[in-house]
């Protein structure tokens, strides 16, 4: 049925407006499409460049929409009210569509987001930001919104509008910089970009969603619509635990992952596992090894597989390359019932310039500084974030929460944080701009660090942060209202390059940089620490742990071996990459998975064994985690014998909780009847001997024990001779008089 409403040819826009429509220039699209009064009339405008006729349907009746005169793909006409209708498009060749037109349906965003946004603190702005499947005013689609405050027009592209952002031109939402739009009939799964009209009036290089959930496989780069509502998690038991697990005086050993190429399916072309292969193969296996906590390299999407997730530009998309969003929830799910924690590495200190990316997002610096010597990271090619601005800091909370509470997740590790916090990091003098005092400290970087754990410590109970920060800026991990930079924990570089250049060496020459193992006590307690051997330390040349070990090949599993020993005994939480528990002789690979074959042999299957090991007689043992941050619980035996590259050291724990001896032998010759003092007498268990055949050594030691005579010693009370294998550590637990 046919309405003859639309006779009239008058129209209720002139020339210009309509060519405007046609030339998609319109900065205010929905003060002219879809349905507005003039002279006493409800009119229709829609604009569609395939039509050769449309119609406004409203309950069966077709109203016709007139062509404007000499302005293709824009149509005029009245109905009879402002109603609900929908658009029927008829091309030159006679094929009919029907579509709900995006122009009648009213705003999405409320008036508290809308202030929120405006003032730049709206700590949740994935609520309102990126695309939303959701039912609006009785109808099914998406919402889209972004920010872009200095665009002149910003329009949604899709396979729905054929790519063309003439079609979809989004609403200015006042002075929030923010344009939305709801477009029915969109739903999970749909690629789309941004198409913005600069500044000056260019036109943009089409832009990913800086706040979508979900991307294409790379090298494609659209943004992915991706309902994440409604997950059924089953982890509410380690949700309510978890702030008992994350604390300073509890064990944590954490297992370093780059999932791509943890574990590959070599018959299906080499692919990486899913998300679910992992949360099943992985999970299991990390929980057999006794670590307590995963952690991922960055899982948010980037599209460089050589940076290894570490120059992203989806910040609020799991990577596509292992599975869509809900499964990146199944592997945390997963963990979370198998007791583990999931940490992933989060990246704010600088963005890729691919041009879909956030780049001259709106044709200005918006999340980057304008000037290069701020806004230019040399190193990494990549650019830099301007914490300053309000809207950008907030966008970077936001995204932190966002993990921690839409998957989740328990833990961020803060990556080059050092880039953070100077202004003349990896810059020669002329190359940088001082603070407003003269100085090299990024105020408006700590500003946004402080913040940011402030925020999440205060929001998310349980979960902790830690920072990859390779200086001595005081306070990494002391609380905000402390002067404090707020993180939980602080990696502990110095002590991780200190001890591996040591442990490279001859032992030989060992003797003469004896200290190099001892020094990090000087200032183990003025953080929280973890020690981690992380991915950095296999990588670009670098060799893998094994080939590091000085020695024929038996000494180089001894001397491994040992380390390991030293670290797990050492104060400060765990850290180790994958591949680095089976020793494996390549050096790490993102394209490869880890040498798996290797752990088939005795030797290697040794070292594996001697880190579960490890990792359970740390978790077990309170004395070895209860005071990893507080100088009380350690205490030097022997901290100088250099001649004989011996250590050994006391742990402890809280009252009543069995001491610990740890003893290090780093020569290649056997230390028979060395005396060490002991804080007790009595019988102390040889918890631990990293020369133990299981682990592939030579089975020399004390028979599983030593008693303590009261014989005073390295301070102590009591002491006892113990024969100390060659390159070995040995962990020694009391059992009482």
């Amino acid at each position: 049925m046919t309405d003859t409403l639309t006779e009239d040819p008058k129209f209720p826009h002139d020339t210009e407006t309509a060519w405007r429509i046609a030339g998609g220039r319109l900065s205010d699209p929905f003060a002219v499409l879809g349905p507005h009064e003039f002279e006493g009339d409800v009119w229709v405008t829609a604009f569609d460049p395939g039509a050769g006729s449309m119609a406004a349907v409203i309950g069966g009746t077709d109203y016709p929409l007139a062509p404007y005169p000499g302005v293709p793909g824009v149509f005029c006409g009245r109905i009879p009210q402002r109603t609900a209708y929908q658009l029927k498009g008829t091309s030159a060749a006679g094929e009919t569509w029907l579509n709900e037109d995006p122009y009648r349906f009213s705003p999405v965003i409320g008036e508290m987001d809308e202030y929120l946004l405006g003032e730049g603190t709206h700590r949740r702005v994935w609520k309102v930001l990126g695309a939303h499947v959701m039912e609006h005013e009785g109808v099914r689609g998406s919402h889209f919104a972004v920010w872009a405050p200095n665009a002149q027009r910003v329009a949604v592209v899709c396979d729905y509008n054929s790519w063309d952002g003439r079609r979809s031109p989004m609403r200015r939402r006042g002075v929030t910089g923010v344009w939305e739009i709801f477009i029915p009939g969109i739903g999970d799964g749909a690629s789309y970009k941004y198409e913005i009209i600069g500044a000056q009036g260019q036109l943009m290089a089409l832009k990913a969603d800086p706040v979508g959930f979900g991307a294409e496989h790379p090298p494609a780069t659209a943004s992915v619509v991706r309902d994440i509502a409604g997950y059924g998690w089953h982890d509410k038991a380690w949700m309510e635990a978890r702030p008992d697990i994350n604390r300073h005086d509890k064990p944590i050993s954490i297992y370093e992952v780059h999932l791509g190429s943890w574990k590959r399916i070599r018959a299906e072309g080499n692919r990486p596992l899913s998300y679910k292969e992992a949360a099943g193969e992985l999970v299991a296996y990390v929980k057999e090894m006794g670590f307590t906590h995963i952690e991922f390299l960055p899982i948010s999407e980037y599209p460089f597989d050589g940076s290894w997730g570490y120059q992203p530009i989806g910040l609020f998309a799991p990577t596509i390359r292992f599975g869509p969003p809900h499964e990146f929830r199944d592997l945390v799910d997963a963990a979370h019932r198998a007791g583990l924690g999931v940490i992933l590495d989060w990246v704010p200190g600088h963005f890729p310039t691919d041009v879909h990316g956030l780049m001259q997002f709106d044709g200005t610096a918006l999340y980057e500084h304008a000037d290069p010597r701020e806004g230019f990271h040399q190193d990494w090619n990549t650019a830099i974030y301007n914490y300053g601005r309000t809207e950008v800091a907030n966008f970077l909370i936001s995204n932190a929460l966002y993990w921690l509470e839409e998957y989740h997740v328990d833990g961020l590790r803060v990556d080059a944080v050092a880039s953070m916090l100077y202004r003349d990091y990896s810059r020669k003098e002329g190359e940088w701009i001082p603070n407003k005092d003269g100085g090299r400290e990024n105020y408006e970087a700590i500003a946004l660090l402080q913040r940011t754990n402030a925020i999440c410590y205060g929001e998310v109970p349980g979960i902790l942060t830690a920072a990859e920060e390779s200086t001595s800026f005081p306070g990494v991990s002391k609380p905000v209202d402390a002067g404090g930079l707020g993180f939980g924990f602080k990696w502990n570089m110095g002590w991780m390059n200190d001890t591996l250049d040591y442990i490279e060496r001859e032992p030989v020459h060992r003797k003469h940089h004896h200290h190099q193992m001892t020094f990090g006590i000087h200032y183990a307690f003025s953080e929280n620490f973890i020690l981690p051997i992380s991915h950095d330390e296999v990588v670009h040349g670098k060799g893998s742990m094994l080939t590091k070990m000085p020695g024929p090949e038996g000494e180089k599993f001894a001397n491994l071996r040992a380390y390991y020993g030293f670290m797990w005994g050492h104060p400060g939480k765990k850290l180790l990459f994958m591949g680095c528990e089976i020793a494996q002789w390549s050096e790490w690979n993102y394209q490869e998975q880890i040498d798996w074959q290797a752990a088939e042999y005795p030797t290697h299957a040794g070292v594996q064994r001697l880190v579960r090991d490890l990792n359970t007689l740390y978790t077990t043992t309170p004395a070895l985690y209860v005071k990893d941050c507080q100088p009380g619980g350690f205490e030097w035996l022997e901290a100088n014998d250099m001649d004989n590259s011996v250590y050994a050291w006391i742990r402890r724990g809280e009252a009543g909780d069995p001491e610990a001896v740890v003893v290090c032998n780093f020569t290649p010759v056997e230390r028979s009847g060395y005396r060490v003092g002991f804080p007790a007498g009595g019988r102390w268990r040889e918890a631990l001997n990293t020369d133990a055949t299981a682990y592939g050594g030579g089975g020399r030691g004390n028979m599983g024990s030593v008693t303590a005579e009261e014989r005073d010693w390295h301070g102590q009370d009591f002491s006892a001779a113990v024969t100390i294998p060659p390159l070995t550590t040995l962990v020694f637990v009391h059992e009482g008089d």
